[in-house]
């Protein structure tokens, strides 16, 4: 499933963005842009609220809906390797790649699995600005604003983590920072989702989630998608080291997991060339480009 709209003037940044180097910033076009002190006003507004009963009534109906859209979305999602994670038993923050606002259900699917209630979803502040039923499932869904404050990263959000993983929940953070649609490699990774891990001593949960062409069309220029997810292992920081330390160490493992990943996978070493290939289900010659 594709949502929005423009995608291939995004799949133009996506080519102008590789060919430049420029793995990790925003390609999608329309998000809402948000000052500091508009972002200030929702992680207070959120801070405020998330403890009261409406906001929890409103969270149970986010988090059913979240769970049937999962559901119906990966009725026939595989996964792959859950024997690498099953010696975890509380709380961890799971990574992965970032191409759809659709594939954290991916990852949803894994923990219930799991015998977890829910999944927690780190999600730029700014996606918390959204309308309409997205709108909604953004501020209510379980999901935790991230924000450029940094008394709100070091304090709020912080104590917010360890309030979720302490319960035995899974995090989902994604360290590629920007969703890139439908991009099949792995991007380089940042260090905010490690530096937490090792600050609040959980374990981190790599994954890697592929997407194999359907033959059915989801619209002229896209063909559907096939799930599968990839459980890479479980990286542990260094109580020995400190959180900086540990969030370069536990960082770089990380993406040789999933960069290893991707070569296997897909057959072919990762560089950042772009092909029309790296955008899974595009009917390239749709628009006369190449197959």
């Amino acid at each position: 499933m594709i949502i929005g709209n423009d995608r291939l003037k995004v799949i133009d940044n996506i080519r102008r963005l590789a060919k430049e180097g420029d793995l990790n910033s925003k390609v999608e076009i329309g998000d809402p842009v948000l000052s500091a002190k508009e972002q200030k006003a929702i992680t207070d507004r959120y801070l405020r609220k998330r403890g009261s009963m409406p906001f929890r009534l409103k969270a149970l109906i986010a988090r059913s809906i979240a769970n049937s859209v999962t559901e119906k979305i990966n009725c026939d999602t595989e996964t792959v390797g859950a024997e690498n994670a099953e010696s975890i038993e509380g709380g961890a923050i799971i990574t992965s790649n970032h191409f759809s606002p659709l594939e954290n259900t991916v990852i949803r699917k894994y923990a219930l699995s799991r015998g977890k209630n829910s999944l927690c979803v780190v999600s730029n502040v700014t996606n918390f600005a959204m309308k309409g039923i997205i709108g909604f499932l953004m501020n209510y869904g379980d999901t935790v604003p991230l924000s450029e404050n940094p008394r709100y990263m070091c304090r709020d959000f912080c104590r917010i983590l360890s309030e979720k993983l302490e319960n035995n929940e899974y995090v989902l953070i994604y360290p590629e920072q920007e969703m890139w649609f439908n991009y099949r490699k792995i991007r380089p990774l940042k260090r905010g989702a490690y530096f937490y891990a090792a600050k609040l001593g959980v374990p981190v949960i790599s994954c890697f989630v592929e997407m194999r062409d359907l033959p059915e069309k989801d619209t002229e220029e896209f063909y559907k998608v096939k799930y599968v997810l990839h459980v890479l292992g479980v990286i542990y920081p260094d109580k020995e080291k400190n959180a900086r330390e540990n969030s370069f160490i536990m960082r770089d493992t990380d993406f040789s997991l999933k960069k290893a990943a991707y070569e296997r996978i897909y057959g072919k070493e990762l560089d950042y060339t772009f092909e029309p290939s790296d955008i899974a289900g595009w009917i390239t010659n749709a628009k006369g480009e190449e197959d």
